[in-house]
């Protein structure tokens, strides 16, 4: 169902990340910027049920502290057939999406979600 982009099991977009200027930048744009990248991190984007998203927050990723968002949705398998529900982190560097993480951490599994119908809606 997902496209592996790179080596730390997400996509990573090449954002300057020894750029200190804006580094915690609020991501105003958030769910644009994740219903852009859904196009290339899974293989069909279409058909989405129980999409649910949090508030971005702030966070320790790697050496550093992020704006994550977290996503819960069911997407399609290759074979067209439903995965079953699927968490995964947004990652936000300078106010514009940077990665997703496919295993959430902590606080992510805790977090209050709301419902995300335009990640079930988006279109191939």
């Amino acid at each position: 169902m997902l496209l592996g982009a790179c080596a730390r099991g997400g996509m990573h977009f090449g954002h300057d990340a020894g750029a200190d200027d804006g580094i915690h930048a609020y991501p105003d744009n958030y769910k644009a910027e994740i219903l852009a990248a859904m196009h290339a991190y899974l293989n069909d984007p279409t058909g989405i049920r129980d999409a649910s998203i949090s508030e971005p927050m702030l966070k320790e990723v790697g050496n550093g502290t992020r704006y994550v968002v977290c996503l819960r949705f069911n997407g399609k398998r290759d074979n067209g057939n439903y995965a079953g529900i699927k968490q995964v982190e947004a990652v936000f560097l300078a106010g514009r999406f940077d990665d997703f993480v496919d295993t959430p951490r902590e606080p992510c599994l805790a977090v209050t979600y709301a419902p995300f119908p335009e990640l079930e809606q988006i279109k191939q």
